[in-house]
């Protein structure tokens, strides 16, 4: 990784906590970037700030949810007072769920998924383009699943939420693609983090997930965020509106 095209370059991560966002946020700091670790968790995020600064990076905690718009507002808008303005974004912020068969899906669920994962994709993503926008330059980068790509019974709202990420990543990609700002998508498949280790049944659950993947394993945060990274960077600079797995061949049975 070339630690110099970081140099001085502000970078927001939600869901800066753990897992995909947490590593994230590591490995830009460490590669010299100015990161922004928002998460809901106050704790985590800052946890995650300090790992960063160990190693003479520099980064900022916020709290922030992103089901609020003045909490996504006032998340661009630190990066923006701390670090002088917004050159990029990660937004990873998102829920999982238990599987229910589509019709039992209580309403309230519904909403709660939706609202995290699709709408907190808007209302931060927005913020960030009117900052970006001043600069025409930044890149953005929103985390949506291999999800998002096909279908999956008994995780109706977790795949609409993650196939409207995509939408909305190439409808904004095109809005802003002659502004100078990128969007693109990143469609994880199953990972090895806190989110997944959550679910019942591990490791027989792991087990299970594994046999997903024509790779036989879940994949890694590192490997997920080496393809972020590159998004994020000028190496991509004629990238955007992409929707790009990492998933080990899961989509491509």
């Amino acid at each position: 990784m070339d630690c110099g095209e970081w140099a001085g370059r502000s970078v927001l991560v939600t869901g800066g906590g753990s897992g995909i966002g947490a590593a994230c946020g590591m490995a830009l700091g460490i590669a010299g970037a100015m990161v922004l670790v928002a998460d809901l968790a106050a704790e985590a995020a800052e946890a995650v700030t300090e790992r960063i600064r160990a190693t003479g990076g520099t980064a900022v905690a916020v709290a922030g949810n992103v089901r609020s718009a003045a909490d996504a507002e006032a998340m661009v808008a630190l990066a923006v007072e701390r670090f002088g303005r917004l050159d990029a974004a990660v937004n990873n912020a998102g829920v999982a769920m238990d599987p229910r068969a589509t019709a039992d899906v209580p309403e309230d669920d519904w909403l709660r998924i939706v609202d995290v994962n699709l709408n907190g994709v808007f209302r931060c993503m927005a913020a960030e383009i009117r900052a970006m926008l001043p600069n025409r330059r930044g890149s953005i980068v929103n985390i949506a699943s291999v999800l998002g790509t096909v279908g999956a019974a008994g995780l109706a709202p977790y795949v609409a939420s993650k196939h409207g990420v995509i939408g909305l990543t190439r409808a904004a990609a095109l809005d802003y693609a002659r502004k100078g700002l990128r969007i693109n998508a990143v469609c994880p498949g199953y990972i090895d983090t806190p989110m997944v280790h959550a679910e019942e049944g591990w490791p027989e659950r792991e087990a299970y997930l594994a046999r997903l993947h024509p790779m036989a394993r879940l994949g890694t945060d590192a490997e997920v965020v080496e393809l972020i990274l590159f998004l994020l960077s000028d190496r991509a600079g004629f990238m955007t509106g992409g929707v790009h797995t990492v998933d080990g061949g899961y989509t491509a049975w």
